[in-house]
């Protein structure tokens, strides 16, 4: 026999997947490392390949005057507007098309009519009504009239879209000014739904008004769709044009309003002891000054004037807008240091049924959102930021949203109510940055609001954590372990991320949640926090107060790191495979200098070798080798391959462990490889292998590592920073405790 190099291998068993099969028959290569190419609109003079905005970006505006009467007794709201609609568009448009957005609950709305559900033999009473309709409320805008220069426009109404013709074309550069008067019966919340309305507190005969979808708004004309006038059918939210805003709100006299934009007569509405607290809060950064106190607003609720006061605010470059109103609110305020001259006010609003939970911790929320959505997107323009608190909501408008977190009558409450109220504040006040700053088409893309915003969400609610806590903060979504039963759950029942709104399934998992996680594993694993915060924030910066699409997102992060993510948004945005990487064969091997024969098959240690493999199910890793020879290159290039030095080589391998793994993906979402490595002597190292391993093979991948010492464990994805569905097959050698994923579907952790 020749002398020889030797290896020594221990084999171990092929891992069996336990609770299912989940057995992968080889098929056809299915591209998932290929560039987006015709998937993404073709780049043009508006829309870069770069996903920045092109030379000859435009986009409309349309600002508005508008004169709002609340009317207490009857819960109702009546109004005028003008609009100054300027068209900045290459296009010649002969009509304008308007979102009357109250019409979803007008009698002929079609959301009813599209409504899934079904009979049992046992209903609740809520089911009932949400069945048979509020036959009683007449919802709805009423249109009065539709003028320019005070003589009537042609329009016809079809469901939630008005369209006005024009006597002309409002050609490119000009711009128009139309009136539309109206009124509408508002909604009760707690029993008809929706994202404003009213809600009735019975034991002072009380209402709490939250504002919003008030009026007859302009839809979104732009580049790459033309009119975005998709009938609002409930879940998809806005598209909406930017512009200024001159809103006057009457009110009875005894009412606190708070609104978008800035108060322009607080000497008219504020008493002056009122007015030198709104001051001091101009100028206090550590804690909230009461402007209403909770004494105060329990008198003020239990009269009602019979006047009215008129407030009066202004809101520059704003796609919205929305307010709040009620003899029931304490109000407090405070200033955000974000810059030299940025310091915006925090404020909440919230009757007393919210305290003593709103009191401590809603400004601070808010204060903490406008501060790290500032850092991590782009800087907060506005002047203020409120959160205001009614019942069993979460919505979002300009500098102001409605959120929930009511304490029990006695005012207690738990720490999962109180966690859930900081979310939701932080959530509905991100909402200033996406969609109401970086303002993208809601209508279509519900995650491009909802998912960027729940990971910033995340973000915040971990400085918030830093800043305010001596425990980890129970973040819902973000964490890449936490979207493991929905992404691994029932085909059926999952869509892309690329799906229109009203498509969705599991609407909370897809739009926001898995969107969230995705961004939050590009951060922490793919691109790393560095690179990945300087190419959001320049997606950010970029599409400030300007209307982004999917494409300009996905092209600005690319363009911005150098990093090719095509594979990424293939796998995790437009389609529905899960991450499950198995850890399907370990090999060792040692180059040893003795002669010995290939014939050699005892493998001693934990067991007898038979055929290989250990007797006991490839329990521990073996002690002495299976032998390899080291050879003479021979054959095609053998010429080139002989230029190494082979005593060189032997010298630089001898002593070391080479181990082979084999991985398997078994849940078909390409991934970077995540590898601890636990050695005999107790250390242990991370690896991270990204994820082009798959660009040859997507389904199975085999890779040797070299390591100076000897290997006792070997975990993939230890800290489940992947999303990897199921960890039972991660580990080496194996375990036979249940796996954590089992115990998280059961409710254990």
């Amino acid at each position: 026999m020749k002398k020889s190099i030797l290896l020594t291998i221990t084999l171990f068993l092929t891992v069996i997947v336990f609770g299912q099969d989940r057995k992968q028959e080889d098929t056809e290569w299915e591209q998932k490392f290929e560039q987006l190419g015709t998937m993404l609109p073709t780049p043009n003079v508006y829309r870069t390949a770069s996903g920045a905005p092109g030379n000859m970006y435009w986009q409309q505006k349309a600002d508005y005057k508008m004169k709002i009467t609340l009317d207490d007794s009857n819960q109702s709201i009546t109004g005028s507007e003008t609009i100054t609609y300027y068209n900045n568009s290459p296009d010649a448009l002969a009509y304008l098309w308007v979102q009357l957005d109250q019409n979803v609950r007008a009698r002929d709305s079609d959301t009813p009519l599209i409504g899934r559900n079904g009979m049992r033999d046992t209903l609740s009473a809520t089911t009932v009504f949400r069945i048979t309709g509020d036959a009683e409320y007449d919802g709805g805008f009423k249109i009065k009239s539709v003028k320019q220069d005070n003589k009537g426009m042609n329009y016809i109404i079809n469901k939630t879209m008005m369209r006005i013709d024009l006597s002309k074309p409002l050609r490119s550069g000009e711009s128009i000014s139309f009136s539309i008067d109206w009124n509408y019966n508002i909604n009760n919340r707690m029993t008809d739904g929706g994202r404003s309305g009213l809600e009735y507190f019975e034991e002072e005969d009380n209402y709490l008004y939250t504002i919003a979808q008030f009026f007859p708004r302009m839809a979104v004309y732009v580049d790459n769709e033309g009119w975005q006038n998709k009938q609002f059918l409930g879940r998809g939210e806005f598209a909406l044009t930017f512009g200024d805003y001159e809103v006057d709100l009457t009110v009875p006299s005894d009412f606190i309003v708070g609104a978008t934009g800035t108060l322009q007569n607080p000497k008219d509405v504020l008493t002056s002891e009122q007015m030198k607290r709104f001051e001091k809060a101009k100028k206090t950064y550590d804690k909230p000054v009461m402007i209403v106190t909770e004494k105060e607003a329990r008198e003020n609720e239990k009269t009602k004037d019979s006047g009215t006061k008129t407030w009066k605010f202004k809101a520059e470059n704003v796609r919205d807008y929305g307010f709040c109103a009620s003899r029931k609110f304490i109000w407090d305020a405070m200033a955000v240091k974000l810059s030299p001259g940025n310091e915006p006010l925090a404020m909440s609003y919230y009757p007393k049924e919210g305290n003593p939970l709103w009191e401590e911790w809603s400004t601070v929320a808010v204060a903490q959102t406008l501060k790290t959505y500032s850092k991590f997107t782009t800087k907060y323009p506005y002047p203020k930021a409120i959160s205001v608190h009614t019942a069993s909501i979460g919505m979002e408008y300009p500098m102001i949203c409605y959120n929930y977190g009511r304490p029990n009558p006695d005012g207690t409450y738990t720490d999962r109510l109180k966690h859930g109220m900081i979310s939701v504040i932080i959530h509905e006040v991100g909402h200033n940055f996406f969609p109401m700053i970086i303002n993208s088409d809601e209508r279509q893309w519900t995650w491009m609001d909802e998912g960027l915003n729940t990971f910033v969400q995340y973000l915040t609610e971990q400085e918030l954590e830093k800043n305010y806590l001596d425990y980890e903060y129970p973040s819902r979504r973000g964490p890449a372990e936490n979207i493991v039963p929905y992404m691994s759950g029932e085909r059926g029942l999952v869509r892309p991320i690329m799906t229109n709104s009203e498509q969705i399934r599991q609407f909370g998992n897809n739009a926001y949640a898995k969107p969230a996680t995705a961004l939050n594993i590009l951060r922490e694993t793919v691109m790393g926090p560095e690179l990945f915060d300087k190419a959001f924030k320049t997606y950010s910066e970029r599409w400030a107060f300007k209307h982004p699409t999917p494409a300009d997102f996905f092209r600005t992060m690319e363009d911005a790191s150098a990093v090719d993510l095509d594979w990424f948004w293939r796998g995790w945005f437009y389609g529905t495979d899960y991450v499950d990487v198995e850890l399907s064969d370990v090999k060792w091997f040692r180059m040893q200098t003795e002669e010995n024969g290939l014939e050699t098959r005892t493998i001693k240690g934990s067991g007898q070798a038979i055929d290989g493999k250990n007797e006991d199910g490839a329990k521990n890793f073996g002690s002495t080798p299976e032998p390899f020879v080291f050879k003479k290159w021979e054959g095609k290039y053998g010429e080139f391959n002989q230029r190494f030095d082979n005593n060189k080589v032997r010298q630089m391998a001898n002593g070391k462990n080479f181990y082979e793994l084999t991985l398997k993906n078994r849940g078909g979402l390409v991934t970077p490889v995540i590898i601890e490595w636990t050695y005999a002597d107790g250390t242990t190292e991370l690896q991270k292998i990204p994820a082009e391993i798959w660009r040859i093979n997507e389904k199975e991948v085999k890779k040797v590592f070299v390591k100076e010492k000897e290997v006792a464990k070997i975990v993939i994805d230890p800290d489940r920073k992947t999303a990897d569905a199921y960890t039972d097959n991660n580990v080496f050698p194996r375990v036979d405790e249940p796996d954590r994923f089992e115990k998280f579907k059961e409710g254990e952790e």
